[in-house]
Order: structure tokens, then sequence, then C-alpha cells
């Protein structure tokens, strides 16, 4: 037998696999744009997080319907892969199906297991692609929704659906040149799914039959591979970074707002309120709040690389639903944007973040973070617990400490609660006057 297979076979899995490193490394480098955050606590809190709601899809059944479909493929992602090993092994040394002679019937129960999710995959991608397009699910037809990330979302759901019928062909072709006693194919007694498929190639000659088994059987190993390097370069990355990101999600009690620790000694030492460490000097502020990527923490940038643009947390939004320019899902698209782009211009040996550009103003507008009512129902909704809220804050911090450019009546409300510690203009001596006005309409 030839190796050339098993040579191509080689060259092809090294190739993908330096093509994925390079670009892994890229992906580590721009999220390490960002500043450095430790989030290490509650360890045992976290590895729970991380199991109910990226393993167990917890808060993706909030919608019943997409959840179930979402769920067929998450576990055909899962298991079909594990067949993706003896894919790789019989390239690797050239032989074929080769665990079946070592795990009998149990093989043949568990390619039937493949098949039925491998249909059930199809099922998904198909009804998946109905919403997208014909049913036009308002959540999918936002304005950052258009060109790219709307192709991205249909190609990658057709690559799946191809690579599903790759499987029942193969199966399919296989099972008949063992039926007619070719040595090299083994028996497996009934595959449910892909028998249905083999009258369509019960007249087809034996050399037909291989080439079409052969090229099953590359177009799917080589269709995994790819997949695996462009989902990097889509939302789907998602796959692999909800994990890591559901461990670092912020587990402060919902609608807590994180303070600037800089700010807090400043104004606990002028209030004489005890501090750590009082006479060490103060660390250097670079900047009050974000205005590029590289003010946001690390954890930020993590999070838009995360992003699956499923919509939700702009469907929940009480601004955008109100009309307001504002999508939490835009926020985090434009980050990961952002990141691209100053990754590549290092890449290439340009500026960087010195491109003239910035996040706020070239990406985001001060009327969509202007918008937000901090209301927390985006990172709510987030099915991996993202949190386009604390990007916004720490722009509007940027904006207004930074450039002091807040709308006028948010000025006079912040004078308001420095001079009279409420956002009224009234004195805080008079705060329960109310009550004596209460008091006498109740005497009359």
């Amino acid at each position: 037998m030839s190796i050339l297979p098993q040579l191509a076979f080689v060259l092809i899995l090294g190739a993908a696999g330096l093509i994925l490193r390079k670009r892994i490394l890229f992906l580590k480098r721009n999220i390490l744009l960002g500043k450095d955050e430790t989030r290490n606590d509650q360890p045992n809190e976290r590895w729970k997080t991380m199991f109910l709601v990226a393993f167990g899809q917890q808060k993706m059944f909030k919608r019943i319907i997409p959840a179930f479909l979402h769920f067929l493929i998450y576990v055909g992602f899962l298991v079909i892969n594990l067949e993706v090993l003896e894919f790789v092994l019989d390239g690797i040394l050239g032989t074929h199906r080769l665990f079946a002679p070592l795990l009998g019937g149990a093989y043949t129960v568990a390619i039937n297991i493949f098949e039925f999710l491998a249909v059930a995959v199809l099922v998904s991608c198909v009804a998946f692609l109905i919403r997208r397009n014909v049913m036009q699910v308002e959540r999918f037809t936002k304005p950052e929704m258009k060109g790219w990330p709307a192709m991205d979302a249909n190609l990658i759901l057709v690559i799946e659906i191809i690579l599903m019928f790759a499987i029942l062909t193969m199966n399919a072709t296989d099972q008949i040149l063992a039926s007619r006693g070719d040595e090299h194919y083994l028996a497996l007694g009934p595959l449910f799914f892909s028998r249905i498929l083999q009258p369509i190639f019960m007249g087809l000659s034996d050399g037909a039959l291989v080439f079409i088994e052969r090229f099953a059987w590359w177009f799917h190993i080589i269709g995994i591979l790819a997949f695996a390097v462009y989902v990097t370069y889509s939302k789907h990355l998602h796959i692999f970074l909800a994990f890591p990101n559901t461990w670092y999600s912020n587990l402060k009690a919902k609608g807590e707002i994180q303070n600037m620790p800089e700010v807090t000694q400043e104004v606990n030492m002028m209030l004489g309120i005890p501090v750590e460490n009082p006479s060490a000097p103060p660390a250097e502020i670079g900047r009050f709040g974000a205005k590029d990527v590289n003010d946001l923490s690390w954890i930020n940038i993590l999070n838009a690389y995360s992003c699956t643009e499923c919509g939700r947390c702009t469907s929940e939004c009480p601004a955008n639903l109100t009309g307001k320019k504002l999508s939490p899902r835009k926020i985090m698209m434009d980050v990961r944007d952002r990141a691209e782009e100053v990754g590549k211009s290092i890449d290439a040996g340009g500026p960087g973040l010195e491109d003239g550009k910035s996040l706020l103003g070239d990406y985001i507008s001060k009327e969509e973070i202007n918008a937000c009512t901090t209301c927390n129902a985006c990172v709510e909704a987030c099915p991996v617990n993202i949190d386009p809220l604390s990007i916004i804050l720490q722009l509007r911090r940027y904006v207004a400490m930074e450039e002091s450019g807040t709308p006028a009546q948010w000025n006079a409300m912040f004078q308001n609660m420095e001079t009279s510690f409420s956002p009224w203009k009234f004195s805080p001596s008079d705060r329960f006057n109310w009550s004596e006005k209460v008091k006498e309409e109740e005497m009359k």
C-alpha cells in the first residue's frame, strides 16, 4: 500500500497545526493588550459557574426552542469529534476504522450514536438557517449584523450541514463495499441513518464507491481541520473561549459597580478613613476610565472575543428597545474589531495603538454609551456571562473625568451630589421636609 496518503495527511495536519498555533498566539497577544486584572478568588464558585453556564448551557434555556436546537449542536460537536481521534490515527497509520476490532459490537453502537447526532445537528442547522433568513428573528437583523456577521453565521451553519452529510455518505458507501466482500472494509451491522442513503449508491461500481467513500473521508477530516482554523476568525470562537470566560465571570453582587481603586484611596484619605499603606507613593494613573482597548482589562477583551453575537443582550436592553442607538452586542463587537485592528497593525510593523484611532469615537460613540441605564440586563441575558456594562462604564468615566464631556444635565447632577449629597439642588438639612408636609396633610 502506498504511503503517499499518510504523508499527505501528516503534511495537512502539520500545516493546520502551524496555522492554528500562529492564530492562537495572535489572539493571546490581542487579549493581553488590556490591563492586568486578577480574578482568582472563590475558585470553587468559579468552577461551578463554568460547569453550569459554559458546559451545562444553563442560561441558554431561558429561551427553550433555540436552546434545545443549540444543545443538539453542542452535544453533537462534543461527541462526534470523538470520532475525529480515529480519523487522525487512521490518517497517520494508514488504517481503516482502527477502533472497530478493539470495541466489537460497542463500535456499531457508537457509530449509530454519532449518526443520530449528525442528523440532529443537520436538522438544527437547517432550523437556525430558517430562523435567520426566512423568519428573520429581530435580533439577527440589527444594523451591526449586516455584511460579514450575517455571512459568518450562515456560512458556519452550511459548513456543518455539509460535514454531517459527509459522515453519512462515508458510512453508507463504506457498508456497501463491506457487503460486497471488500476486505479493506468491515461490516458493522445495521447503521440506521446512513442505511437510508445506501439505495442512492447501490448501482455504482466498486471503484466509484471507493472514490466516494475516500472523498467523503478526506473532505470530512480536512473540513474539521479547516473549521478549527476558521473558528479562530469567527464569532464561533466562543465554542472554546466560553469556558475561560465563564471561569473569570464577575462574581460580585448583581448591580454592584466597581469603584476606581485610585480614586477610592484618595477620597478615603481626604475623609480620614484608614487606608492600606498610606505612606506608599500613589500608583501612576495613565488615564481615568478607558479611551482605547489598552485601557480596558484583559478580561474585557476576552469577553469581546467570547461574544457569540446572539443578540440576547441587545434584545433585553431597555435603551435599544426604546429606539436608542445603544446595542450591547455592538459594543463587544467593536472592542474585538479594534483589538484585531491594533494586533494586525503591530504584526505589520505599523503604529499599533498610535494609529490616530481609538475605541471611543472611531468605533463607539458618546451617544451609545450615554444611552445606557446601567440596569445590568445585558449581563444577565448573556449565555456566557459577558459584561458589556463594565466597558460602557469605563468609557463613560473617561468622558466625564478626562474630557469633562458629559451632557450638561449630568454635570448639574454631579455638582448637586458633590454639594448637596443628592441629585437635587436643596440642602441636606431639608431632605425630610416632605415628611412634615405629610403630617400636616394628615392632621387636616
